[in-house]
């Protein structure tokens, strides 16, 4: 041995360090349940009885449209031995827990207010989550989405947040959990450190503990993957979010807008689509942060009518696709579209489901990823908590 190991103290300290600096930047999964979907819905529409109304119409359209098991499995293309048990689940879970992640939606879907008439919903959207709360009608995740800050929106999403949560603690005394803040079309890095330091200041200002409020971010242009300064924008926005960011969202639609598709190619199965989703998984990967996708933008007018079932087979496939690229959660902005989603959703967790059973059970350890793929199954509802052993 021609080199003694003291020789080589500095080297073995430098490794040292250099591992436990990965190791920070790269925890591995977040760990928890992640929802299945969110549900975006415009402020001024939002109720204590939100979440349950759009079971209810969900479940309406299924028993109208698909009576049986037969045209269920039809409509959604499902194999004839899994439909039955497809069907029975998928109506269970509109009636237990129709929506599991719930946005008051102050951006996107809310059109232009004067300040008085946000503010005035504002405190509606406060009372009703107070008795939504009270009666435990509450989604297990839920929150809000505030305006832009690249579109010069930033003075009315702080005073709309601001507004929220001092009316909320002042109502409640405490935030419930699963409380997160959406914030859409970020571009830059810095747009995401500014929105952190009002966090900072918003909690402080609040009495609430450091770094309890947590948020998420819509990636909806081009500039916000390779970014102003030449590298992976998402990258940079996540460290300007300090710990807070737990999941982001990619907003096909205005991406593929951006990018000049023509209108009829501005779908979330288009390859540019794809090319995105994989640099969000290479920009998140090990980081525990977890990714959503954008949704059908096919809404059914006139719910008696043939378009239900065209708008749930396009739905359903939207699904499909985002769950093939390992996106678990995309968005729903339809009562229609949670029958859709539960029976793609399911149907994906069922079939094949024995076989992952026996790999699980055949191995030595246990394969992360077939007891997370369960695990999801478990969660969501698609599968007995007996394939877990």
């Amino acid at each position: 041995m021609n080199l003694s190991l003291s020789k080589t103290d500095d080297l073995a300290e430098r490794a040292n360090a250099l591992a436990a600096d990965l190791a920070s930047q790269f925890p591995g999964p977040s760990g928890g349940r992640q929802p299945v979907h969110t549900v975006f819905v415009p402020a001024d529409r939002f109720s204590q009885s939100t979440a349950a109304d759009w079971g209810e119409r969900a479940l309406r359209l299924l028993n109208k449209h698909t009576p049986g098991d037969g045209s269920f499995g039809t409509t959604f293309d499902l194999d004839p031995a899994l439909a039955g048990t497809i069907r029975s689940r998928v109506a269970a879970k509109l009636a237990r827990e129709p929506i599991e992640d719930l946005r008051i939606d102050f951006a996107g879907g809310y059109a232009a207010r004067d300040d008085a008439e946000e503010d005035d919903h504002v405190a509606q959207a406060v009372e009703a989550v107070a008795a939504s709360y009270g009666a435990q009608q509450l989604p297990h995740f839920w929150g809000v989405r505030v305006r832009s800050f690249s579109g010069g929106g930033h003075e009315r999403a702080m005073r709309t947040l601001d507004g929220f949560l001092t009316s909320l603690r002042d109502r409640l005394g405490r935030l419930p959990g699963g409380f997160t803040i959406t914030l859409p079309d970020v571009m830059a890095a810095e747009q995401v450190a500014v929105f952190t330091e009002y966090l900072d200041r918003l909690e402080a200002a609040l009495g609430l503990p450091g770094g309890v409020l947590h948020f998420e971010i819509q990636v909806d242009l081009p500039e916000a993957l390779a970014d102003h300064r030449g590298g992976l924008g998402v990258r940079r926005m996540l460290t300007a979010g300090q710990g807070r960011i737990g999941t982001v969202h990619f907003g096909a639609a205005s991406y593929t807008a951006a990018l000049g598709l023509p209108h009829e190619q501005q779908r979330l199965d288009h390859p540019v689509c794809d090319f995105a989703r994989h640099i969000l998984q290479t920009s998140v990967s090990g980081r525990g942060i977890r990714l959503a996708d954008g949704p059908s933008h096919l809404v059914p007018r006139d719910e008696g009518s043939d378009e239900i079932a065209a708008c749930w087979q396009a739905h359903a496939a939207g699904v499909r696709h985002s769950l093939a690229h390992g996106f678990y959660q995309s968005w729903d902005l339809h009562p229609a579209h949670l029958t859709a989603r539960y029976a793609a959703l399911f149907d994906f967790h069922l079939t094949g489901v024995e076989a992952t059973v026996g790999k699980v059970k055949a191995a030595p350890t246990a394969p992360p990823h077939l007891l997370e793929r369960l695990r999801r199954g478990v969660a969501c509802g698609a599968l007995d908590e007996s394939v877990l052993g």
